[in-house]
């Protein structure tokens, strides 16, 4: 089955074609930081308005690049949720459409689930079951993973996710946009001892997490320096140590006691704060400790793209699911709504 995949939730625009015996044939991704940077954020209706005009053209360049012919393609995915509304409309209306002009079943995708199964696109994917930390800017939480779409949600983030923090805390250290990753690379300048964040709900059982407070802190600590003072650059770098140290540290203690909890050896961590280094490095170590292994997707499939799409959309159409013609989109979609694929009927 060739399945052309379409992700379109926030300010990305990624298109992919995957065969299921061959696997990824082609991708390719169009981002948006240029056209938000000016306003430190996403802008919803000019993140929809890019997404239609990229829409066609990558569509068009992907099949090229898997030298295939638009009537070769066997199904179509495209994420339905959750994310901003009119982004993912814009795909969903296209896939939708497309799949419907080809005569082809077409398959909405949960956003969370492409990244979470991310890492079965590489050459050694995890087996069934596993621990998944899914880290973004939008959601942070732990699951584990008994098979597709068979997920019991171990924890989340009951505020800000721990990419949004990272954005937050940049935008307050005057970083610009995206903040998350100007953030860690700042942190890379840095060093431990100078400042101390708490480790958040660490102190309490449970795997759940929250991160809002380390943005208060964040705040408090960054008042609290002086601007004119002749290290104040070197003060900057060590609280973004500080910081990310924090939400590393916090995300490693979660990890490794749902890993104890459940008596699971296997941890995948996927998102696009799955990219930090420091994170990959830290819950390696801890991974190993416990004789466990540790799965990631290459940075380039942490960050949203239409691979994981295009991949998820695979799996679940050849179990026989696809959509009726009815175009929806969702902006909340609760991950524990999946359900393992079944077969559908039009």
């Amino acid at each position: 089955m060739i399945v052309l995949g379409i992700e379109t939730s926030c300010d990305e625009t990624g298109i992919a074609i995957y065969h299921s015996e061959r696997g990824l044939l082609s991708h390719v991704l169009h981002s948006q930081v240029a056209l938000h940077a000016d306003y430190g954020g996403v802008v919803p209706e000019l993140a929809s308005r890019d997404h239609i005009r990229y829409l066609s053209p990558l569509i068009r360049q992907a099949l090229a690049a898997a030298e295939i012919q638009q009537n070769q393609l066997d199904g179509i995915a495209y994420t339905a949720g959750p994310g901003l509304i009119g982004a993912l409309m814009s795909g969903a209306s296209l896939g939708r459409s497309l799949a419907w002009s080809l005569g082809i079943p077409a398959l909405e995708v949960h956003h969370m689930e492409g990244h979470l199964l991310a890492p079965m696109l590489e050459s050694n994917p995890p087996d069934f079951p596993f621990i998944a930390l899914l880290v973004s800017g939008g959601h942070t939480l732990l699951a584990q993973v008994e098979g597709i779409g068979r997920y019991e949600m171990l924890g989340q983030s009951l505020d800000d996710a721990a990419g949004e923090a990272f954005d937050k805390t940049a935008k307050l250290m005057g970083l610009g946009y995206p903040g998350g990753p100007a953030l860690a690379k700042l942190a890379t300048t840095g060093e431990a001892g100078r400042y101390r964040f708490p480790r958040p709900m660490t102190d309490r059982p449970g795997l759940d997490f929250s991160f809002s407070g380390l943005k208060t802190f964040a705040l408090t600590t960054l008042q609290g320096l002086n601007p004119a003072a002749s290290d104040y650059a070197r003060q900057l770098a060590d609280v973004a140590y500080a910081f990310e140290d924090a939400v590393v540290d916090t995300l490693v203690i979660k990890s490794e006691r749902a890993l104890r909890e459940t008596g699971c050896n296997r941890l995948v961590i996927a998102g696009g704060v799955g990219a930090n280094q420091r994170l990959r490095e830290t819950l390696g170590k801890m991974v190993t400790k416990h004789g466990g292994e540790l799965f990631y997707p290459r940075v380039e499939f942490c960050t949203d793209n239409g691979a994981m799409i295009a991949h998820v959309g695979c799996l679940r159409l050849l179990a026989g699911e696809h959509q009726p013609l009815t175009i929806a989109a969702r902006a909340r979609w609760p991950m524990d709504e999946l359900q393992p694929p079944m077969m559908t009927t039009a």
